[in-house]
């Protein structure tokens, strides 16, 4: 959307003035991320050098060593695990079943630095060439169907709790017209400081995000893809307690994006602040350099505030997940910035409110592959009314040029989308999209008119939250309840315990490897 005219006319100089506010209120946090690691970060690293697999209670490699190593994580755990490689002349398969069986790295003398660092450079090579070969891979994919490519990409979830039934319903979507299927998280794994091993059958609302069920997923989604001709797109969730470990299971199985917002878990599961900025940045680093775009959340802030009144705190909180993503190397084309069509549905003019909020994005990002979420706070048992909002959320995202479009599914709230429903919510914007594919061309808006005014009132509205920000303090503005009406204090909830300073001797060649790379 590079170069589009604007509609709206937005002042520059504000947008610059919000982006640089933006950067401001980041730099504190990113100091301290700079300075710090977490139990997650040092997990996700072990497994970009081979670590992986669980003992016979479901304990994860990458968890054994770590817990094992309590007073050794502020240099890195990297060192333990390659100096084992070298001492013991094992392969990481090796290595891990006798860490399974219950031996402690630890133990060992450290031998020579730079024959741990050449072994290390070795493992860093491996995850570089498997990486890119997965690029390469997908780009090769998308270039076959780039005939039948969309816009906006047309997204829905799948959630039975059973890795093999979600298959059946992925594939069905697929052939019915889906572009990109989410594989719902069971309830409350975001909560989990570990990640479960192997395929599963079992879940509460959603499925397990393991890497064998990611595996399973892509071969299953590769297969329709090829049967219709399109390249269906597989999400997932890197947030929660394992943030960077589920993103680099994602970059290793080809995962095309992956919810990962700055805020949503310590906002919506009480995840501890700090925790999160740094398991958000080195799990950033991951998808940028895998080329996995990012969805983040600032949909969710309308479900708890009002979408008139707060519309403000969604476009100040994009500046923010832009700046982050910025300063973890991610370019524009990875950064999928999420917003919603949340107005009630009793107000007058509503529609024209909501159509100023998808333009407003889409004019100040111009190069984001925006995500665009449907009507759910207002959505009651009339199913009729209901259908009819998921018409007009389809028509304003193809109004306003929207890249990534989570369609609007009766039965959503269900535990999983009823298969017929799923079909309708694809034939209905389908018909939308396809009765207005030139109209946006076609209108303009009237620039002392209700549109254009209120997107300049939220802008400015905007700069002046990120202004009250930047004075208190990212941190400081969370415990305020700032964002989304919720309350959380910057040394409380989940996971504090797990972020480690960084000592003098900290080491971890993925991190320089990411690093020099973006």
């Amino acid at each position: 959307m590079a170069g589009m005219e604007s509609k709206l006319h937005l002042p520059a100089e504000k947008i610059a003035l919000a982006r640089e506010l933006a950067a401001r209120i980041a730099e504190p946090m990113q100091r301290y991320i700079r300075r710090h690691t977490t139990v997650a970060v040092e997990r996700a690293t072990l497994r970009l050098m081979g670590a992986d697999g669980a003992n016979a209670i479901g304990t994860p490699v990458p968890n054994l060593i770590v817990d094992a190593l309590p007073d050794r994580l502020s240099g890195g755990v990297t060192r333990y695990y390659v100096n084992a490689l070298l001492r013991k002349h094992w392969t990481p398969e090796q290595l891990n079943q006798a860490v399974i069986d219950g031996f402690d790295l630890g133990g060992l003398e450290l031998t020579d630095a730079a024959a741990i660092e050449a072994k290390a450079a070795g493992l860093v090579e491996q995850f570089e060439r498997h990486v890119r070969g997965v690029v390469a891979d997908r780009n090769a994919r998308l270039d076959a169907c780039r005939d039948n490519a969309r816009s906006p990409l047309l997204y829905v979830i799948v959630a039975t709790g059973n890795i093999h039934e979600d298959v059946k319903q992925a594939q069905a979507a697929g052939e019915q017209g889906a572009d990109v299927i989410a594989v719902i998280r069971t309830t409350a794994q975001s909560l989990l400081d570990y990640v479960p091993f192997g395929a599963t059958t079992e879940g509460f609302g959603g499925t397990y995000a393991t890497q064998e069920n990611f595996r399973i997923m892509r071969a299953a989604l590769d297969e329709t893809s090829n049967k219709v001709q399109r390249y269906i797109r597989l999400v997932n969730y890197a947030s929660g307690l394992c943030m960077p470990e589920i993103a680099a299971m994602g970059a290793m199985e080809r995962l095309d994006m992956m919810l990962n917002d700055s805020m949503y878990g310590i906002l919506f599961r009480d995840i501890n602040v700090y925790r999160t900025f740094v398991d958000q940045h080195f799990s950033r680093m991951i998808h940028a350099f895998a080329e996995i775009v990012i969805n983040t959340g600032e949909d969710n802030y309308l479900t708890t505030s009002d979408a008139v009144e707060k519309a403000y705190t969604v476009l100040a909180s994009q500046f923010l997940n832009e700046r982050f993503a910025w300063n973890a190397g991610m370019p524009n084309r990875l950064i999928g910035l999420g917003h919603a069509f949340e107005m009630d549905p009793d107000l007058t003019d509503g529609f024209l409110l909501e159509l100023a909020q998808a333009q407003m994005a889409r004019e100040i990002f111009p190069e984001c592959p925006l995500k665009y979420m449907p009507p759910t706070k207002h959505m009651t048992g009339d199913i009729f009314r209901g259908y009819i909002m998921n018409a007009m959320f389809n028509l304003a995202s193809k109004l306003s040029g929207q890249s990534i479009h989570l369609l609007g599914i009766l039965t959503e709230a269900i535990h999983t989308p009823y298969l017929h429903d799923r079909y309708l919510a694809i034939r209905n914007a389908q018909y939308v999209m396809r009765q207005i594919e030139s109209l946006a061309e076609e209108l303009q808006f009237r620039p002392d008119g209700r549109i254009v005014h209120r997107a300049h009132a939220v802008l400015d509205e905007a700069v002046r939250f990120l202004t009250q920000i930047e004075a208190m303090g990212l941190p400081a503005a969370i415990a305020d309840g700032l964002f989304a009406d919720v309350k959380r204090a910057p040394d409380g909830g989940k996971g504090l315990e797990g972020v480690i300073e960084k000592g003098a001797d900290y080491w971890n060649p993925f991190e320089q490897f990411l690093c020099d790379r973006l």
